[in-house]
């Protein structure tokens, strides 16, 4: 696996030019995810090819397993955010001891947060709207999910330390290798192949262990061994306490807001389960779907805070205002570009995932409607992870609250009473952008405060 991998050596942050610098760092990103979600649309391809019970089955695990991979986007964020600007103020071993806490701290908090789904498992589904066969399907496919959570959490706050670093190279590659192996073991642990017996909807839990288990055991040998980022042992319990405090201050509110993005899924999921079974499967390809859409946006929420903290960290406020900006700018122009895709070509992609008409045509109206708030919510994005890496977490916590349960839900809520489902995906695309515009002129107003307040002590 190492000949397959490069390790890459990361930028200057502090010094590079700012739009070559974040190019860079993302394209990397943005091939990784490309990548990835590609292979995850694979999984839901061939999870559809057992039936439309299944499909539905898995669209309703979707916010269960983002509330999981929240938590661990939240420690990754709090370690980036630390680390970063330890790093540029040129604190590089009390960085190495914060990596090696946030590690030690993930691993628990994984363990802990699966035991608490397994335990939780019934009631919550339920309560979401699935019935009792679409509940089989539910408990194979995430009893074994839950294990694998404990995998993928470590090797997600592990790239978070190598970003941190500016090197965005690395994690890329990880995660692509991890997607591959993936995609190469889901048709035959789902549909069987010679000794291997059809596991069906389970099969496509266990191919997704496998991939985050050798993702994790490299990621390891990466910060270990060959970056050595990380102490090749484990701290004690002060060290522990020390590494972490910080991580938890940032990583906890960032876990929070990301946390309310599946809770609010739960919700409007439950709403679009009154439609039935088929319109629950279309929602959930499309919501993987705007996954891949988002694809630039999400790349650029993972190197864009890197680059900030470093560059908060050494007091260069200037390049921290610019580099919002030229990202802001791109993602609104790009998100644009990538409705008038999603658009044009509903028909050929609904056609792909289902041969239902009533699924597909509720796919094609989704793809419709929702993507025309892709680029302002990447702005929402966008500043969420520009809070954070200013170590503002609870602005970033209350702007994805207003996001989601003071516009998104009540919104989607009274166009589905009004309007029916059609009525339900324009709320959540008006949504969006009405956050988007607030969001940008909150990030921009705190921006302008920030610099004349350097200017001012200087």
């Amino acid at each position: 696996m190492t000949s397959i991998i490069k390790v890459s050596s990361p930028p200057d942050l502090l010094n590079n030019d700012i739009a070559l610098t974040l190019r860079k760092m993302t394209m990397p990103m943005i091939v990784g995810m490309v990548v990835l979600m590609t292979f995850g649309l694979v999984d839901t391809f061939f999870i559809g090819m057992l039936g439309t019970q299944q499909l539905a089955a898995i669209s309703f695990t979707f916010p269960v397993t983002f509330t999981v991979i929240s938590l661990n986007i939240g420690l990754g964020i709090g370690t980036s955010a630390i680390i970063a600007k330890l790093l540029g103020a040129g604190q590089h071993n009390q960085a190495k001891e914060t990596a090696t806490g946030a590690l030690m701290l993930t691993m628990v908090l994984a363990i802990l947060l699966a035991i608490i789904g397994v335990m939780t498992m019934e009631p919550i589904f339920r309560l979401m709207g699935a019935d009792s066969q679409q509940l089989i399907f539910i408990k194979e496919y995430m009893l074994v999910w839950y294990a694998a959570g404990v995998f993928l959490a470590m090797p997600m706050v592990g790239n978070s330390v190598l970003r941190a670093s500016g090197d965005t190279k690395t994690p890329s590659y990880v995660m692509a290798f991890g997607g591959l192996i993936n995609v190469i073991l889901d048709p035959i642990l789902i549909f069987g192949w010679g000794p291997v017996p059809a596991l069906g909807i389970q099969g496509a839990a266990i191919a997704t262990l496998i991939a985050w288990a050798v993702g994790l055991f490299y990621i390891l040998y990466i910060l270990a061994v060959k970056r050595k980022l990380i102490e090749p042992k484990l701290l004690n319990w002060q060290q522990l306490k020390r590494s972490t405090g910080g991580i938890l201050k940032i990583g906890l509110p960032a876990a929070g807001a990301n946390m309310l993005t599946p809770i609010s899924a739960g919700i409007v999921t439950a709403i679009v389960a009154d439609y039935g079974p088929e319109a629950v499967a279309a929602w959930g390809v499309g919501g993987r779907l705007e996954s891949i859409a988002s694809i630039v946006v999400l790349s650029l929420s993972m190197s864009l805070p890197p680059f900030i903290s470093q560059n908060f960290g050494a007091n260069k406020l200037e390049r921290v205002g610019q580099a919002y900006s030229l990202c802001v700018k791109f993602v609104i122009v790009w998100q644009l570009f990538i409705f008038a895709i999603l658009a044009l070509f509903s028909g050929v992609i609904a056609d792909i995932f289902t041969d239902e008409s009533n699924v597909a045509s509720t796919i094609i109206m989704f793809l419709m409607i929702v993507p025309l708030g892709y680029g302002l919510q990447g702005v929402t994005i966008l500043t969420n992870s520009s809070f954070n890496a200013m170590h503002m977490p609870m602005s970033a916590l209350s702007l994805n609250f207003m996001r989601l349960f003071v516009f998104f839900v009540p919104f989607s809520y009274v166009g589905s009473y009004w309007f029916d489902l059609s009525g339900l995906f324009w709320a959540g695309a008006i949504a969006n952008i009405t956050v988007g515009c607030i969001a940008y002129i909150w990030c921009k107003t705190i921006l302008a405060s920030r610099f004349e307040q350097s200017v001012l002590s200087e």
